[in-house]
């Protein structure tokens, strides 16, 4: 299924998101641009399991080397068809989830998402040589935001249907309920198997970043000063 739109208007311009989809789109150009050399950049700057607990355990003067990929491995992507599709997730989720924030807090929102994929990730593959690169963490947390925030919404969608792809509206809560159950039942068959990016998908980051969008929702929204949206949802 691949989000086309949602149905709930932003009422501030989504500086952050777009922010972040140019930062992630520079970097991105900056990695095409290195042809073979990439390979030596990703594993450089992308999140290695093995290699970040063997620092913890045994380096710990070189602790800069661990912390730093946490983040870095945030705005690498893999290919064209990875960035493409992590930017639209952001495009679609993002700028609403950015309107109940607030741009700063937002932003913090985000890497801390980003952060608790990448621990998720690097918790159940510790032994893992593979670098783990992208966006899709963080997004994952800003998805989890707007499932909490935006049940009752409309994503107009593409869904393939046997050799067709149709267009139809579903409820923010079925689209973003089903994606979360593919990605943990993804993720337990990955726990089977010594590589743990099955399809070059880290499917564990994806959980930890849903779940911890979920939650931190609650500490990082502003309570709005304004008439919710019709689709918004207000537990209090």
């Amino acid at each position: 299924m691949i989000p086309l739109r949602d149905n709930i208007p932003s009422r501030t311009f989504p500086l952050t998101t777009v922010s972040l989809i140019l930062i992630n789109s520079i970097a991105f150009l900056y990695e095409v641009s290195l042809g073979p050399r990439v390979n030596e950049l990703v594993m450089r700057y992308g999140l290695v399991p093995v290699r970040f607990f063997f620092i913890l355990r045994h380096d710990l003067l070189n602790l800069h080397q661990a912390i730093i990929p946490v983040f870095t491995s945030m705005f690498l992507h893999g290919g064209w068809m990875h960035i493409l599709g992590n930017m639209i997730f952001l495009w679609i989720f993002g700028d609403n989830v950015e309107d109940r924030m607030g741009h700063g807090r937002y932003l913090l929102f985000y890497l801390l998402c980003g952060v608790s994929a990448a621990m998720a990730q690097t918790f159940t593959h510790p032994l893992s040589g593979m670098p783990m690169v992208g966006a899709s963490g963080a997004i994952a947390g800003v998805m989890g935001a707007y499932f909490m925030l935006f049940p009752t919404a409309r994503v107009l969608t593409l869904v393939p249907v046997f050799i067709f792809l149709q267009i139809v509206e579903i409820p923010a809560l079925l689209f973003l309920g089903f994606w979360f159950l593919l990605q943990f039942a993804n993720g337990l068959f990955s726990l089977g198997f010594e590589n743990p990016l099955m399809g070059g998908v880290a499917w564990w980051a994806h959980i930890g970043g849903f779940v911890a969008g979920m939650t931190l929702v609650w500490i990082f929204q502003r309570k709005p000063h304004r008439k919710p949206y019709v689709d918004e949802f207000l537990p209090w």
